[in-house]
Parts: structure tokens; sequence; C-alpha cells
């Protein structure tokens, strides 16, 4: 005689019961897997991660070339580098007489 012979009938109740609680509890689990809602909000869930870490890693790639550009006018004491600093400034005022007197031709 087998174990599923050796069974009582409240014994094969009791697990078609316990067996059915099993089966509705997965059910309403795949019910609110596959719910719009639960869909949407897992999506949003992985492009607010998705765009969180890509904001976070061109944070950081800013942050890495603002260090490496202000290095190459300050040295490690936090000095200015004079000879970075004046050939840059001298520059900038070229640009910005050049600017001025294209906008003053174009006027006059």
């Amino acid at each position: 005689m087998s174990d599923a012979d050796a069974r009582t009938p409240a014994e094969i109740e009791a697990d078609i019961k316990r067996r059915r609680t099993q089966l509705a509890e997965t059910l309403d689990e795949i019910g609110v897997r596959v719910h719009p809602k639960t869909i949407v909000g897992d999506a949003k869930a992985k492009f607010v991660g998705t765009v969180d870490h890509t904001l976070g890693r061109a944070y950081v790639s800013a942050n890495r070339a603002v260090s490496d550009m202000k290095s190459q006018f300050v040295d490690g004491d936090g000095a200015p580098r004079m000879e970075r600093l004046v050939p840059v400034a001298l520059l900038a005022v070229g640009v910005v007489g050049l600017l001025a007197m294209s906008a003053r031709r174009r006027r006059g």
C-alpha cells in the first residue's frame, strides 16, 4: 500500500484546502504583478533609477572635468598659476574686444 492510499478523507480534504489557499495566493500575486498600475509603477521606478544612475555618472564626470580644469590654473596649495592664468586672461580680453568692435561696426 502506498502513501497516497494511506491518507484519510480528512487528510485529503485538508490537503485540498491548503492547495486552494496557496493557489488563491499565487493568483492574487499574479494579478497584482500584471495589473497596469503595477506595470506602470515598475516602469517608472526603473526609468527613475536609470536617470538617477545616468545623472550620477554625469555629475561625477563633470566634477572630474572641473577638478582637472582647476588643477590647470591652481597649484596643490590653492595658489593661482600665473603662468597659465595670464595668457588665458589676455585671450579673454582679446575676444571681448573683438566682439565689442564687431558690435560697434554693425551699429555704425
